[in-house]
């Protein structure tokens, strides 16, 4: 899952695309065909086969205006003259990766944009894993018991002062683990609210191995709430 930035536009390419930031963007040649699929390496060395986007999406995705731009007038248009398959640097939850990516080419712009070429839909967006958000109601810490059992400590309010009955969530997927809680229902109005904490433990469908475990609530590693600077890569 990515934390990094998707393009890379040099400064004068930003510069120019900021000054005319209403033109639109389109196809003004012919475009190389959209590999089967590509591969994400990252610095450990572990691989993963991903789905990839065209060329042409990979252009859609610097235009504001949702893939509407083949209305705008030529001279109010960017145009993409060329794309070449070719990798870029990402930071990832499970750290630097080499991923497969898109440079256009453009007849108006003073530079090429490189975009990450991956097929988010297809593979399924950290926000598609994790499901809506609940505030005030989060895991903090999970110990693993063995291979695929996991201790979960988590903290959520309460209305009264009696602890209520939590239940520890996980959804498991390829490269990550997400731990989330729910809490009962316990009515509409306001109280003042009592911060509580408890632990629960989860059984995984499979080992944990080397999957990063995600906090639904903040949408980051569990870790990071233990040691911040896990969220900052050493490479850079």
């Amino acid at each position: 899952m990515p934390l990094g930035e998707l393009s890379v536009i040099p400064p004068k390419v930003l510069d120019k695309i900021r000054h005319d930031e209403e033109f639109g963007w389109k196809v003004a040649g012919p475009l190389p065909a959209t590999p089967a699929e590509g591969q994400v390496r990252w610095d450990d060395g572990t691989t993963r086969r991903v789905p990839l986007i065209s060329a042409r999406q990979a252009l859609l995705e610097q235009s504001p205006w949702g893939g509407t731009d083949a209305d705008f007038p030529e001279d109010e248009s960017y145009h993409m003259t060329r794309a070449t398959f070719t990798t870029m640097r990402l930071k990832t939850l499970r750290g630097m990766a080499t991923v497969p990516a898109w440079r256009l080419r453009f007849a108006d712009l003073p530079g090429t944009i490189d975009q990450v070429a991956i097929d988010w839909d297809a593979l399924g967006r950290l926000e598609d894993l994790i499901g809506d958000r609940i505030g005030g109601e989060e895991v903090h810490d999970y110990q693993p018991l063995d291979a695929r059992t996991l201790l979960v400590r988590y903290s959520y309010g309460v209305c009264g002062r009696e602890p209520l009955d939590v239940r520890v969530r996980v959804a498991e997927h390829a490269d990550v683990v997400v731990l989330g809680i729910d809490v009962p229902d316990q009515g509409s109005g306001m109280c003042a609210g009592v911060g509580m904490s408890g632990e629960g433990v989860v059984r995984l469908d499979r080992p944990l191995g080397d999957r990063v475990v995600l906090n639904a609530v903040s949408r980051l590693p569990v870790l990071c709430d233990r040691i911040p600077d896990a969220c900052h890569d050493t490479h850079e």
